[in-house]
Order: C-alpha cells, then sequence, then structure tokens
C-alpha cells in the first residue's frame, strides 16, 4: 500500500479515467496545489472526485458554497470505489479551500513549479507507474528528465568510504556519457551521487519525502542549491509544510525507481530503505542492479540478500564499464563490446568531454590504457577486460603512467590524478 498522505493509506487501484489527460489550466493546477496540501486525500481518491465532479478547480467551486462539505460528501456516494469519503475529508478540504491564497503564497515564496500529470513537462517514465502523483512541486528545471538513459544511484545513509567511493564513480560516469542520476539527496550514498554529478557540472534530479520548506536533512540546502544551479531539479509530490515521516520516504522511493530506467544499490544494510527502491524498481518493471560487498560488512547485509533473494533479476554489478555495457551506455561512454563474451574495449572516436588532451599527452603505446581509466576502470582486472591487452602489458602501461603523474595507485586501485582529469575544458566540482 502507498500513503496517500503522512497519516493516511490509500488502496493501490487505478484512478479513474478523465480529468489529467492534457495541458492543465491555471484554475486546476492552482486547485491540485490546494487539494494536495489535504492530509489523507491521495491520488486515487482525487481521481475519483474529479470524475465524480468534473475536475480539481469544480471540487473547489463546490467547496466554496454554503454546504460544500456536504455538497462535496454527496457527490463522493457515487465514487467507483463504493465507499464515499471519510468522514473528516470534506471538511478538511473546505478548510484548505478557504486558505488557498496562503497555499498558494507559499508554493511562490518557494519558487517552486506546479507540474500535474497532464503536463507535457511531467516526466513519461513516472507516468507510466502505477498511480503516479497527479501533481509534482518541482524547484529547479523539470526538463532536466528529458534524457535518454536515467539512471538512480542508491544506498545506505551510513556508508564505508568505498561505498562512498563507488556511488560517485558510478554517478560520475552515467553523467559523463550524457546519462541523468536520480537520488534521493539522503545523507550517504545518496548525496555522493548528487554531489559527483554536480561535481560534472550536469543536471540531476533528487526526489525528497517532505516538503520543499522541511528539507531534511537541513545540512543539504546547499546541495539543494547545487543541483538547481547545474540544470537539475529538487521534486516532491508533498505540499509545502509536510513534515518528513518514517511514511513519506518509502512513499517518495516509488518515484526515484520510477523516473529512472534502472536502479543501482550501492550499499544498503538488511533494513535499508533503499531495498525498498530496488523492489520498487522490479515491480516498476525496471533494471535492478546491486554492488555486492564482503558477508562481514553490515553496509553490504542488504545487498547480498537481495541477491539472494532475487536470482536472475537483481544484477551484480562487477565494475563501473561493465554496468555502464549492462545499461546500454557503452557506446556514450566510449566503451565497444568486444566479440568475447563480457568483454569490453574503449572506442578510438567517442570520448568523454575533457579527456581527449589528456590521453593524447601520453605514450600512444600506453593510450589504451589511459582511455580506460577514463572510461571508469579502477583495477587491473578491469583494464585487462577493457583493453583486451595481457596483463603484463597493462601492469607496464600503469607503471609509466603513474610515474608520469597521470595517475595514482593505492592499495589496488589506480585513478586519473585531479590535476589532469580537471584540465581546461573540464568542469571542476562544485
Amino acid at each position: 500500500m502507498i500513503g496517500v498522505g503522512p497519516g493516511q493509506p490509500d488502496a493501490l487501484a487505478p484512478a479513474p479515467a478523465g480529468w489529467g489527460v492534457g495541458p492543465t489550466s491555471v484554475a486546476d493546477l492552482e486547485a491540485l496545489a490546494v487539494l494536495t496540501s489535504v492530509n489523507g486525500l491521495g491520488p486515487v481518491t482525487m481521481g475519483a472526485l474529479f470524475a465524480a465532479i468534473g475536475s480539481p478547480a469544480a471540487v473547489l467551486r463546490l467547496a466554496a458554497e454554503r454546504q460544500g462539505a456536504r455538497a462535496i460528501a454527496a457527490a463522493a456516494t457515487n465514487l467507483e470505489s463504493g465507499r464515499g469519503l471519510p468522514t473528516a475529508l470534506p471538511d478538511a478540504i473546505v478548510a484548505a479551500a478557504g486558505r488557498r491564497q496562503e497555499i498558494l503564497g507559499e508554493v511562490a515564496r518557494l519558487g517552486l513549479q506546479l507540474v500535474a500529470i497532464g503536463d507535457p513537462e511531467y516526466p513519461s517514465r513516472l507516468r507510466a507507474i502505477e498511480i503516479p502523483p497527479l501533481l509534482l512541486y518541482v524547484k529547479g528545471d523539470p526538463s532536466a528528465f528529458v534524457t535518454v538513459h536515467a539512471v538512480a544511484v542508491v544506498g545506505t545513509r551510513r556508508p564505508s568510504d568505498a561505498g562512498r567511493r563507488i556511488a560517485s564513480r558510478i554517478s560520475g560516469a552515467v553523467t559523463r556519457a550524457g546519462g541523468l542520476v536520480v537520488s534521493g539527496l539522503a545523507i550517504g550514498i545518496d548525496g555522493a551521487a548528487h554531489a559527483a554529478a554536480v561535481g560534472e557540472g550536469r543536471p540531476t534530479v533528487a526526489f525528497i519525502g517532505s516538503g520543499h520548506d522541511r528539507l531534511f536533512p537541513a545540512t543539504h540546502d546547499r546541495r539543494a542549491e547545487a543541483i538547481v544551479e547545474t540544470g537539475g531539479a529538487i521534486v516532491s509530490e508533498y505540499s509545502p509544510g509536510t513534515e518528513p515521516t518514517r511514511g513519506t520516504f518509502p512513499r517518495r522511493n516509488r518515484l526515484i525507481s520510477g523516473s529512472a530506467d534502472a536502479v543501482v544499490v550501492v550499499e544498503a544494510g538488511a533494513r535499508s530503505g533503499a531495498l525498498l527502491t530496488a523492489s520498487w524498481a522490479l515491480e516498476q518493471g525496471r533494471e535492478c542492479f546491486v554492488v555486492p560487498g564482503s558477508i562481514e560488512s553490515p553496509a553490504s547485509a542488504g545487498c547480498l540478500g537481495f541477491l539472494r533473494d532475487w536470482p536472475g533479476l537483481a544484477r551484480v554489478v562487477s565494475g563501473v564499464p561493465q554496468l555502464l555495457e549492462d545499461l546500454g551506455m557503452a557506446a556514450e561512454a566510449g566503451i565497444e563490446p568486444a566479440t568475447a563474451p563480457g568483454r569490453q574495449r574503449p572506442s578510438s572516436t567517442v570520448r568523454p568531454i575533457g579527456t581527449e588532451a589528456a590521453i593524447a599527452s601520453v605514450a600512444a603505446h600506453d593510450r589504451p590504457v589511459a582511455a580506460a581509466l577514463f572510461n571508469g576502470a579502477v583495477t587491473v582486472d578491469e583494464l585487462v577486460a577493457i583493453t583486451r591487452q595481457p596483463v603484463g602489458a597493462v601492469l607496464g602501461a600503469l607503471t609509466r603512467l603513474e610515474g608520469a603523474g597521470f595517475v595514482e595507485g593505492r592499495y589496488g586501485r589506480y585513478e586519473v590524478t585531479a590535476r589532469i582529469e580537471l584540465g581546461a575544458d573540464a568542469r571542476p566540482a562544485a
């Protein structure tokens, strides 16, 4: 079940057809903002009301009548569900209608855009899920959703250093390949994923489990601003003033998965909310990828359990380049599948922006390894798989590249140095 308000659930049943199939009028858009503020009035019940009364604006007009609550309750007796409205809802709708200017004033003060389900700006992936929100509150650019590839990167709020690094690598690689990174703006893995996209100077989208004026954690205010400044968006289905609760975040998670083509779980404990996002992904027909970890690590317990419980549906992340190929983003990332199954090699013509000069600066026989490093490979095994060179040749290239200051090696991992990666035409982290 999905909670339709902070305190009351609504059954999973299709909303009635009718209203919401085309662009929304200003009157209906404003009426939706008022109705969304009513605790316990969710998309299924609202859709049924609109089918019975006509439109969001028609519901508010009825609420403004002398016996508005009684009129709404009477109209609700004809709802398709056959159960009418909970007793308190008609009065709550009338009360919200009386606060119309106050509610709309707060939306304006926060600089939010109202995007209804029938509007062309509404995310097409999200429109296709079961019971999508009828209204989204968007801070930033709704067009950030318009992309060929959208990948959700989620995980625990208490990640290891390795987990943060992996989330950053995945997010950065997806972003450089032109994809959109979606997450939940929580601390930990979510924050690392957003930060990597922002560091690339590219849009990322964050779904929050509260009203925009109740951002949680509050320490992410600056990160939210950076997301907006780089062309991304902060999105909520909750009206301003809605406090985050244990119920709002699980409901938010279905939007994270629903707005992406695939969900990648980096680290998740046995009871992590990221596992709920992964479950939603499977239910919504999205791909689900899980980064495995040590059986002794609590941060990996949920990931390993999910892989065990969903064999054949949840897929293992065996490396960043391999993940890009699995996501169908190999060409955009400059990686071509090799003829041997599971093998990849870098393309000689397609590179992420800002890397050509750096790659050209090294010796010709070391360039395949240098290119693979820029494409996200960090271990010798990954470099061998991508370049299709012998282990000895890869190790020799790494030794020369490290001596030249191109890469840094630490504990068996090799990464492009900051001074090379942030060249003249690359964008520094915000």
